[in-house]
């Protein structure tokens, strides 16, 4: 090996370690390494990711409550909670008075979304539970949410599917999208906006609009639409 190959070389299998468990966060390597990972890196999570309350407060809490104005005590399940990013965000808001479900696969995320919260201990729960095979009734929740988590998880699209179970007629469903230069490192993970659209649409889901909330991430909201409830009762 050539002085000039083999720092190409390192160079190369660097650019791949970093792909596969930075970049990609070992999706490409199965579910046991993506849990391993976060339970790995939990206690600086939320430092990596940047988590700002206030601005989660403006664009993730206030526009869920405003989509269920009117439901007294709302329930709620976040998918994927990882460090209780969602939760911490809604119950910082005065004016909710519902009740939470935390689901996540790592452990260590749990335990640090749990200490977080813990002031709000009687209105949030932790399921330590796969999001394939959500351990809930059907139509339960007023309000399903998945953060920065779809493209990591298994099967993206059963997961979806079990959320729209879950969710009551009429309930809200918020979920991100992967966009901008990180999606091209996610191929087959991270979709086009009108794909994921269509995608929920076809669960059966109405009033599907993306929009835009961070560089690497869109949101996107959808809800299910009450003639499925009253369609079970004729």
């Amino acid at each position: 090996m050539s002085w000039v190959s083999a720092p190409f070389l390192i160079a190369a299998i660097g650019a791949v370690l970093y792909w596969l468990f930075i970049l990609t966060e070992g999706v490409y390597l199965g579910n046991k390494v993506v849990i391993a990972l976060y339970d790995w890196n939990a206690s600086h999570y939320d430092q990596v990711k940047q988590v700002l309350p206030h601005e989660d407060g403006v664009h993730l809490a206030r526009p869920l409550l405003a989509a269920l104005q009117g439901i007294r005590s709302p329930l709620v399940l976040d998918v994927a909670t990882g460090t209780g990013r969602l939760p911490v965000a809604l119950l910082r808001q005065w004016d909710f008075q519902g009740r939470i479900v935390g689901l996540d696969l790592s452990q260590r995320m749990l335990a640090i979304a749990k200490h977080k919260t813990r002031a709000h201990g009687h209105r949030v729960g932790w399921v330590r539970d796969n999001a394939m095979t959500l351990p809930f009734p059907s139509d339960i929740f007023h309000a399903v949410t998945c953060i920065e988590a779809l493209e990591f998880l298994p099967k993206p699209w059963e997961a979806l599917a079990e959320m729209v179970r879950v969710l009551r007629p009429g309930g809200q469903l918020v979920v991100t999208n992967r966009v901008g230069i990180d999606a091209f490192f996610l191929p087959g993970r991270a979709y086009p906006p009108t794909v994921l659209e269509q995608r929920l649409r076809e669960l059966g889901l109405a009033n599907v609009k993306t929009r835009r909330w961070q560089i690497h991430y869109d949101l996107v909201d959808a809800q299910k639409p009450l003639e499925q409830y009253e369609r079970k009762l004729l």
